[in-house]
């Protein structure tokens, strides 16, 4: 009887210490995969460039060599921005990431040898992403902080971006005129900018 005792204690005992060797394994494949990650992101992070807007990290672009397909710098590129989504508002700090990423989409067509004039943006937002349009005040209202996106907004604007809100949403989310920038325009519905503006030759680009 004692034997037996002894022999399940052992099995126990060793079963226990193989599954402590392979959590230990999964962890440290864990930690290498992670700093492999964080290693290539500060590799990317070093060689980014920002030809046209400086957004936040991801607004950059990666310089590519020996690059064959190349688009024409001598026609208007026309481009139809849908955003919709908001930051959490954990990241409230942070510039809004789709706002983020038309910078990127702007900054990749300018590394491309295209002339920030060529380049026509209209920026139609709606649902929440409503919030980064909002005036420092409003946004401070509401965030508890500045707003981050002023800076990137204005940079757009002075590139010739429109920005129009959508007055459905606005109703929707409880978003007034007043707590918009100035500049800001405002239409009935989202979808009749997005109809109007592609039939007049603009490619949409929804981000998200």
């Amino acid at each position: 009887m004692r034997d037996s005792l002894l022999r399940a204690k052992d099995s126990i005992l060793l079963a226990k210490e193989t599954e402590l060797r392979a959590q230990f394994h999964a962890d440290s494949l864990k930690v290498e995969k992670e700093f492999a990650e964080k290693t290539k992101w500060k590799n990317i992070e070093a060689r980014e460039q920002f030809p046209a807007l400086k957004g936040d990290e991801y607004s950059g672009i990666i310089p590519v060599s020996e690059v064959t397909e190349t688009p024409d710098p001598n026609i208007n590129y026309k481009i139809l921005f849908e955003v919709t989504v908001n930051n959490p508002d954990s990241t409230a700090k942070n510039i809004n990431s789709s706002l983020d990423e038309v910078a990127r989409v702007i900054n990749l067509h300018v590394a491309s040898g295209i002339p920030a004039k060529r380049i026509l943006p209209v920026i139609v937002v709606h649902a929440a992403a409503l919030n980064a349009l909002k005036t420092n005040e409003a946004y401070q209202k509401k965030y508890k902080t500045d707003n981050p996106n002023l800076k990137l907004i204005a940079d757009l604007q002075k590139m010739g971006a429109k920005f129009i809100a959508c007055g459905q949403a606005m109703e929707f989310f409880e978003v007034k005129k007043e707590e918009l920038l100035p500049d800001v325009k405002v239409s009935l519905t989202a979808q009749t900018v997005l109809t109007h503006y592609q039939l007049k030759g603009y490619v949409w680009h929804p981000v998200q």
